[in-house]
């Protein structure tokens, strides 16, 4: 089969359309990440499977929802690790990349602050509450190598379906799964990570944990990169 155009590479949408829904796509992700955390500690205290399975369903669910909303517009990255990949594949510009990535990081803080602020009342925590919780085992950052390579290889295998809904679904079901056979519950995002120092809550992440984390999904989306040029490279005739 031939290569098809991705539907994570930019759309023929003006570079002004494309980061303002990267933006909201991203302050968005973050607030089902962190939202749904919040919910799960409060509807199932004493049982953390619970609390994570809670978390992985939502996470999921609107990761589906926010990539079929916004593919047409920008791609629908939400990630710079994605970005980066595009960049380094040639489907973008170092500017417009460097764009992207920016807006996404902007709009995972904000929607840290959002949805910490949706739940102050039930949390006694700030709009802003840096998070204390350490994930910075050696498993935990080989689990992000290894999640952050499975991301991008869903999404490139995926879109050569030629049904954009299959990368939507894709992508929300790897993740979601990812949640539990990951030791560090898949960040798989830069973005994401350091969003989520903002929140001293079930899905936070310690500022000194972040850079690690950020490290380890750069070297996955490295590896992803030479992986998906090799294992998808256009069939010789």
């Amino acid at each position: 089969m031939d290569e098809l155009p991705t539907p994570i590479a930019p759309p023929p949408v003006d570079l002004g359309r494309r980061l303002v829904a990267e933006g909201i796509g991203s302050a968005l992700l973050v607030v089902a990440v962190i939202g749904s955390g919040i919910t799960a500690e409060t509807l199932s205290p004493d049982d953390v499977g619970l609390q994570l399975l809670e978390n992985a369903a939502a996470t999921a669910g609107a990761l589906i929802g926010l990539i079929v909303m916004f593919a047409t517009v920008s791609g629908a990255h939400f990630n710079p690790a994605v970005t980066l990949v595009e960049r380094l594949l040639s489907t973008m510009s170092t500017r417009d990349a460097a764009a992207y990535a920016l807006v996404q990081v902007v709009g995972g803080c904000i929607g840290a602050i959002l949805a910490n602020a949706m739940f102050t009342a039930r949390t006694g925590l700030g709009w802003v509450s840096v998070s204390t919780r350490s994930r910075d085992s050696g498993g935990e950052l080989l689990a992000e190598v290894v999640a952050t390579i499975g991301l991008i290889l869903v999404i490139h295998g995926a879109v050569r379906h030629a049904r954009p809904h299959v990368v939507a679904v894709a992508v929300g079901v790897w993740i979601g799964g990812a949640y539990f056979f990951t030791s560090s519950t898949s960040f798989a995002n830069p973005m994401i990570a350091v969003a989520r120092t903002l929140s001293d809550t079930f899905a936070g992440i310690a500022p000194a944990s972040a850079p690690g984390f950020v490290a380890a999904q750069v070297v996955g989306a490295l590896v992803a990169t030479a992986l998906v040029r090799y294992l998808f490279a256009p069939t010789r005739r």
